[in-house]
């Protein structure tokens, strides 16, 4: 008995994978203005007028491509001291300089002159910091009990602090993966993190006693 070929419905999500995957290697190398749905189809092997019609636009294609990114782009978990959170922070650092995914590239190649991608770098970024502002305020809340009229200080210098740390590494992951500034390209993962540990630990440090030295 001959084996069933692919449904149609099995044959559009493959051919829907395959114009995904040339789009985020595109938006990753390119950016998003530079990006035609020219060249997405020609990448996937496929007629232009299947890609506006599986997604629409340029800019649902783009919206598809990146939310792998956005979905999977959390760091890992944020708990313990200033020194562990500092530890957790430059493995995440090591992490991305050592290689994006073209997802998350494509991202931050397009985030500075597209909207959307701005507007996904930025709620990222700010759950990592809402959620490293926590952890820092979490590892002195034994020690220290919060006095309502500072409540809102504390919380502003936590997420001050931690707003500082990620910009920090932000800015490393784009110098190394995206400018390709020689000295960050030469380094390596180690010196690059033994270099940044002293100061990333004082603004985990400081968002974590600053509020509380008051």
């Amino acid at each position: 008995m001959t084996a069933a070929g692919p449904t149609r419905a099995e044959r559009r999500r493959n051919t829907e994978r395959r114009i995904l995957a040339a789009a985020r290697e595109l938006f990753a190398e390119r950016g998003f203005e530079r990006t035609t749905i020219r060249a997405v189809a020609s990448a996937a092997q496929v007629d232009p007028a299947l890609v506006m019609q599986y997604f629409g636009s340029k800019q649902e294609l783009f919206s598809q491509a990146v939310r792998i990114s956005v979905a999977g782009a959390e760091d890992r978990p944020r708990t313990g001291g200033p020194e562990a959170l500092t530890d957790s922070l430059l493995a995440s650092l090591g992490m991305k300089i050592g290689g994006l995914p073209e997802a998350s590239l494509a991202m931050l190649r397009s985030m500075l002159t597209h909207p959307e991608a701005a507007e996904a770098a930025r709620a990222t970024l700010d759950r990592q910091i809402t959620e490293l502002a926590a952890a820092m305020s979490a590892g002195h809340e034994a020690d220290h009990e919060a006095q309502d009229a500072h409540e809102a200080h504390e919380a502003h210098d936590a997420r001050l602090h931690a707003a500082l740390a990620v910009a920090t590494t932000v800015g490393v992951t784009i110098g190394h993966q995206l400018l390709g500034i020689e000295d960050l390209r030469r380094a390596s993962p180690e010196e690059i993190a033994a270099a940044l540990r002293p100061a990333l630990q004082a603004l985990v440090t400081g968002g974590a006693h600053g509020a509380h030295s008051r």
